[in-house]
C-alpha cells in the first residue's frame, strides 16, 4: 500500500527513481548484507533497475523514511504481498549511522497503525534469528513470535501481528 504519511520527525513516502542513491547506500550496507541478503547492485545502474522492478510490482510497497529537517532519507519500510505467504510482509531497513535513535520505530509503527485503519488484517514479519535489532523492534510494536521454519536452506522466524 502506497502511503504518504508525516510524523514527528519523518516523513514517509513511496520509493522513487530519485532515491537510487540512497538505495545503492542502503543495500550494500553491512546489515542489509548480513540479515537480508546481497542484492548485487553495485551501482547506480543497478540501483536504478532495482527501484524499476519494484515499482513494476503490485503486490510491493516500498516506503521511504526521510528526516523532515533535511530530507535526508534514512530508511524504508516495506510492504509485501509474497507469492509463498498467506499475509502480507511488513519489513524495514535503515542506514547503520541512524539506528538506535527511534526512525525505524516511528515509521513502522505509524506504518502499521495506518494499515489497521485500512482493516489490512494479519501481518507478518520475518527475519533471521540472530537479527536481535529487528527482534527487538518486531516486538516494540506488537507482533508476537509464531514460528520458525526453514527457507532456501536457511533458518527464518516468523512473527505476526496475530489479528
Amino acid at each position: 500500500m502506497n502511503l504518504n504519511l508525516e510524523t514527528e520527525r519523518l516523513y514517509i513516502r513511496p520509493l522513487m527513481i530519485k532515491d537510487v542513491d540512497f538505495i545503492l547506500q542502503l543495500l550494500n550496507s553491512k546489515g542489509w548484507i548480513q540479515f537480508i541478503g546481497d542484492r548485487n547492485v553495485k551501482d547506480i545502474k543497478a540501483a536504478n533497475d532495482y527501484i524499476q522492478r519494484i515499482l513494476l510490482n503490485n503486490k510491493f510497497f516500498y516506503s521511504v523514511f526521510e528526516i523532515k529537517e533535511t530530507n535526508t532519507p534514512i530508511g524504508i519500510v516495506t510492504f509485501l504481498y509474497r507469492e509463498n505467504k498467506n499475509y502480507p510482509d511488513i519489513g524495514f531497513a535503515m542506514l547503520p549511522q541512524y539506528e538506535k535513535k527511534g526512525y525505524a520505530f516511528e515509521a513502522a509503527n505509524n506504518y502499521l497503525k495506518e494499515l489497521n485503519k485500512n482493516q489490512v488484517g494479519k501481518i507478518i514479519a520475518i527475519t533471521k534469528p540472530d537479527n536481535e535489532n529487528s527482534i527487538t523492534l518486531l516486538k516494540k510494536l506488537g507482533l508476537v513470535f509464531e514460528k520458525s521454519y526453514s527457507e532456501n536452506d536457511e533458518i527464518l522466524d516468523m512473527y505476526s501481528t496475530l489479528v
